[in-house]
């Protein structure tokens, strides 16, 4: 099957590394080639647009069931290991379980224990787009702004979020039986149930990294971590 999602790759050799972007972003402003590429040296990397970010297309409010459809068909039939980050971590735990992917290793970042998009208020956020007053709720609110801010198409990205929540994520149900590194920063507060994922996984390691939410992210020691874990 050949995907839709938009997939920049830089060529390598050994077993490629697949990057999943969080919510409201895209795989270059994660996942950014002059901050990837030295750590993990030659390695092939494969940094995915998720649906309705990026240049990859929208799949509408397609259950997150074809979402991570979608990402197995970019992965391919070469076994990687995956990166998630955020939204990307929680397709990531998923996909690991997926029938068509081989997946060595995982790495996830800025996971949340739940599911926060049962709680986003479509209608509201989608009235607020329309130019209708500001969601009340300050989730929903958070949730619109990062939608909406420049570069982003928002009403395609609350089509996604509409998915996903169709089907929820419940990391109880099939949780990775690969080799998983769990990273949280320790300012993030997204990443406060870290603990409680890492109770349902067979093999882990949980890591703390200086920063928020974001600044985690893009933080040397979650790059330095990533490429340790990815080396053994």
């Amino acid at each position: 099957m050949t995907s839709s999602l938009s997939v920049h790759r830089l060529p390598g050799a050994g077993r490629p590394v697949m990057f999943l972007h969080g919510l409201a972003s895209s795989g270059a402003q994660d996942w950014p080639d002059a901050d990837w590429r030295s750590p993990l040296g030659d390695r092939p990397l494969m940094v995915v647009d998720l649906p309705a970010h990026g240049t990859s297309p929208s799949l509408g409010s397609a259950p997150t069931s074809q979402v991570l459809d979608a990402l197995a068909a970019a992965v391919g039939s070469a076994e990687v290991d995956l990166v998630g980050y955020s939204l990307g971590a929680r397709l990531a735990w998923d996909l690991a379980r997926h029938p068509s992917v081989r997946v060595r290793r995982l790495v996830l970042g800025g996971l949340a224990a739940g599911e926060p998009f049962a709680s986003v208020d479509l209608v509201a956020a989608r009235a607020a787009l329309a130019g209708g007053d500001p969601p009340a709720d300050p989730l929903t609110a958070m949730i619109l702004h990062m939608a909406s801010l420049p570069g982003n198409r928002p009403g395609e990205v609350l089509d996604l979020i509409e998915g996903l929540a169709s089907e929820p994520f419940d990391p109880a149900s099939a949780p990775p039986v690969q080799p998983v590194l769990l990273v949280g920063g320790a300012d993030d507060g997204m990443a406060a149930g870290i603990a409680d994922l890492a109770a349902l996984l067979p093999d882990v390691r949980v890591e703390r990294v200086p920063g928020d939410h974001l600044a985690a992210l893009h933080s040397a020691e979650f790059r330095a971590l990533t490429a340790s874990f990815l080396a053994d």
